[in-house]
């Protein structure tokens, strides 16, 4: 088992890590301003469940394994940057079609609207699963801080990789919510104060999207 003053380093060193402008958090944001608080905390539930696969893969070593290959580290590079784009493209505005008029449309229209929110919530979350998993940077990220809160002396290395990674997860999921609630009041705000936001948010998260193609691309092995 790891320590209490361990831990209490590691959590404060994981939430300045996460509190910082990256992938992940940029990507919570975004959702939330564009849809919901609740959309930017599905997100974050998948992003954290893909943290889940790091932790193990690093705990087992499967991560230093595959990461060792530089064509498997290309290869998921590019599967991740190719998934982004797509995102960014789903994501770019089309024109909607026109709105029913009839009472009884109208009501349909809804209905139809609360299955595809529903829908959205859980494509929501596993979009955040894929793109944490397909970001080899957060592989390498967990290979090199790991291992430095890790005791040899103490023994069991991958269990205590795997409570390393839980504290990380945690404290990331409350950062995360934190940032979806005021994020989405935020876009709530804009958005109420006028309906041409909707469009221009949509215009940004998918920009931010692109951008993390791009940043992904430039990742070197």
């Amino acid at each position: 088992m790891i320590d209490l003053q361990t831990a209490v380093s590691f959590i404060a060193v994981a939430i300045a890590l996460t509190l910082m402008p990256g992938p992940d958090i940029l990507f919570v944001i975004a959702q939330s301003m564009s849809r919901s608080a609740r959309s930017g905390i599905m997100v974050a539930l998948g992003l954290c469940t893909g943290l889940l696969v790091h932790t193990s893969l690093a705990a087992l070593g499967i991560s230093a394994i595959v990461l060792s290959s530089e064509a498997a580290f290309t290869a998921v590079k590019w599967l991740g940057a190719a998934y982004l784009l797509y995102l960014a493209w789903k994501t770019w505005p089309r024109k909607k079609t026109t709105k029913p008029t009839t009472t009884t449309a109208i009501n349909t229209h809804n209905d139809t609207d609360q299955k595809q929110d529903e829908v959205t919530l859980g494509t929501l979350y596993r979009r955040g699963i894929w793109m944490n998993v397909l970001n080899p940077k957060v592989s390498l990220f967990f290979l090199a801080l790991l291992p430095q809160f890790v005791s040899m002396d103490k023994g069991h290395v991958p269990f205590q990789m795997v409570q390393l990674g839980l504290l990380f997860i945690i404290q990331a999921l409350l950062v995360f919510s934190a940032a979806s609630i005021v994020a989405g009041w935020l876009g709530g705000s804009i958005q109420r104060r006028s309906n041409k936001w909707n469009k221009r948010l949509s215009i940004i998260e998918a920009l931010i999207y692109a951008a993390l193609a791009a940043n992904l691309v430039l990742l070197h092995f």
